[in-house]
């Protein structure tokens, strides 16, 4: 794992710009640095050694000196491609997977991103052609940022190796908020920065001569196909175990996440790490780290835990929202990265349960009552006009559920977080940050290409697009790399993808609040039964009752009420949503964890606009 960032320029790159900006990223690789210079290309290379540590050294060189490869990821089948090169023809200098997408891409091209089984993130400058190629993984689990300023291309793991150039403008892209206000994160293939955008995942570019073309080489579609449903737990239950054995290729020690959920449960269970980590809060509702020691124990595992103190929380606010790169409002960010910080003492890679959910369908949002899906299927010119009778009368048991039942799913379903509808966020924004763009604008093209498929397939299918890769992978990647800590997702696997997308809509859930079914009969003759059926509750974070208890309460409302806040916000309006929130009339500590992310952010990127200390990001 590894982070890189450079420049195409016209003029002689400036050496000292790109060592500048390779020390931004120094969290993503403290084991080495390379740099590279010609012309006009400069890139510079972090390296975390996990493959090969003694060679494998970036930016790497192809042997006739025309390719220059600066990667960041894992490939888990470079084994087998290695062999197929080198039957090619090719010779290989080192043992690492870095060496083998280099060659795969003189051998291959573009074509390389079709073998390639793992995540990734990469450029290769062809000196010969002066074009630089770069490409994403098809879950988006590596970031890859870019910028075209002037006749400067950027391009880099972070955005904010971007910032030390002197050829960087630093600007808020004011179209970002009013939509982040909504999905709790940036939602806009345009970052928070103006003009950086990210490369989507599964696609790929060339930069030539001023010009950057994009290709797609990777779309998910679902094929459900017929199986019974032990004969489908038992393909999933061999596909996973193959891509946990995958995904524990490496030279060093690898440990694993461990919750109380089942994603991650299954992952332990068949990986059977030396080590596994557990963080929780001292309130026993927002705490799991006695279940996963009472796994440990039925397992034979060895647990290491912590317990997050709100003083702790609060304190890493500013870090959380420095790594993020964007605002993040996802409150399980922080407890991620206190995660990440206590297995960093001992491994350098862990393994993790991201990916299940949107796979298999594990979101308690994906499930409908059977009347619920019943009713749907009659005529939808029936159910609207039951839903303009219904409207009309005063509230009534049921009402709701025959209003929601007349609208399609895309007129309904955001993700999986919906903070602040289109009105609200409009009125709570000052003018400079209204925008015309609505939820549904980001949402519609997601629904319209998942075509005539089910409700539970097209909600998967918008969070396979959004809340995966702009959220869960985004908050998973910043936050262990900020601990200099390799994340592996044995889930989000192509060969899982396969299994998973064959799988009926009418498999997957089950009563009332099971979902994921097939995964959790998959799990039967790894886990205890309670650990089979027990329901998903991420990493609940206590900062409800937090927020109304003085110290956190005055925390919050003297910085809603700081003079550069009145340039983005009303004031009033969310000093209101404050006092709600303490007196219990309404719980809004949502909206206001969002805004406050937010407004702590720009503290970090733009204290020159806050009146504030510039942040010093610990080394």
């Amino acid at each position: 794992m590894c982070g890189f960032t450079g420049f195409v320029s016209r003029s002689a790159p400036d050496a000292g710009a790109l060592r500048a900006m390779g020390d931004a990223i120094r969290h993503r690789g403290p084991d080495g640095e390379g740099h590279y210079l010609d012309e006009h290309c400069a890139i510079a290379h972090r390296r975390l050694a996990i493959i090969d540590p003694a060679l494998g050294q970036q930016p790497m060189i192809s042997p006739d000196g025309r390719y220059v490869l600066a990667y960041n990821g894992e490939i888990y089948n470079y084994r087998l491609l290695r062999d197929e090169l080198i039957a090619a023809g090719h010779a290989f200098l080192t043992n690492s997977d870095t060496e083998v997408v280099l060659h795969g891409y003189m051998q291959w091209g573009a074509g390389v991103l079709e073998k390639l089984r793992g995540m990734f993130a990469f450029v290769i400058w062809d000196k010969q052609r002066q074009e630089l190629f770069g490409a994403r993984d098809p879950f988006g689990i590596k970031p890859f940022y870019y910028a075209v300023m002037g006749d400067l291309f950027f391009f880099g793991s972070e955005a904010k190796s971007f910032l030390p150039h002197p050829g960087f403008r630093k600007e808020l892209n004011p179209a970002a908020l009013k939509l982040y206000l909504t999905f709790q994160y940036s939602a806009l293939n345009e970052s928070f920065f103006k003009g950086v955008f990210r490369l989507l995942p599964g696609h790929w570019f060339l930069h030539r001569e001023g010009r950057t073309d994009f290709a797609s080489y990777h779309s998910f579609s679902f094929d459900p196909q017929p199986m019974p449903l032990e004969e489908r737990a038992e393909q999933i239950r061999r596909t996973v175990a193959e891509s946990v054995q995958a995904h524990q290729i490496s030279d060093v020690e690898v440990g694993a996440f461990l919750s109380g959920g089942i994603d991650s449960s299954m992952i332990a269970a068949l990986s059977r790490p030396d080590k596994t980590y557990s963080v929780g809060f001292a309130n026993k509702d927002f705490d799991e780290t006695g279940e996963a020691q009472a796994l440990c124990k039925e397992l034979g595992l060895r647990n290491i835990s912590k317990t997050i103190t709100a003083e702790e929380f609060f304190d890493a606010l500013p870090t959380i929202q420095y790594h993020a790169d964007e605002p993040n409002a996802n409150l399980s960010t922080v407890p991620l990265y206190f995660l990440s910080k206590l297995a960093a003492q001992d491994v350098k890679v862990v393994l993790s349960g991201e990916g299940a959910d949107e796979l298999f369908g594990g979101y308690i949002t994906y499930h409908t009552t059977l009347p619920y899906r019943v009713y749907r299927k009659t005529p939808l010119a029936l159910r609207k006009a039951v839903a303009a009778w219904a409207a009309k009368r005063k509230p009534f048991h049921g009402q709701g559920f025959l209003t929601k039942a007349a609208k399609g799913i895309d007129e309904t379903f955001v993700g999986q977080a919906f903070i602040f509808d289109d009105e609200e966020a409009q009125r709570v924004l000052q003018p400079a940050y209204r925008s015309a763009l609505t939820w549904h604008d980001v949402t519609q093209p997601y629904f319209e290409a998942a075509g005539q498929a089910d409700d539970l397939t097209k909600m998967q299918y918008l969070d396979l697009h959004l809340w995966q890769p702009l959220d869960i992978l985004r908050k998973a990647d910043r936050m262990t790399m900020a601990n200099s800590l390799e994340l592996r997702v044995p889930y989000l696997d192509r060969e899982v993808w396969a299994v998973a997308r064959a799988i009926p809509s009418s498999q997957k859930m089950r009563g009332k609040t099971v979902t994921k079914y097939p995964l959790r009969m998959a799990a039967v003759p790894l886990l205890p039964d309670d650990w089979v059926k027990r329901e998903k509750k991420g990493f609940p974070v206590p900062f409800i009752a937090w927020l109304r208890e003085d110290r956190y309460y005055h925390w919050a409302k003297d910085l809603i009420s700081q003079g550069y806040v009145a340039g983005f916000f009303d004031q009033q309006y969310l000093l209101d949503l404050l006092e709600q929130h303490r007196s219990g009339k309404a719980r809004t500590h949502r909206k206001l964890y969002t805004v406050l992310s937010f407004l702590i952010w720009y503290q970090v990127y733009f204290p020159e606009r806050c009146g504030v200390e510039p942040f010093k990001a610990k080394t």
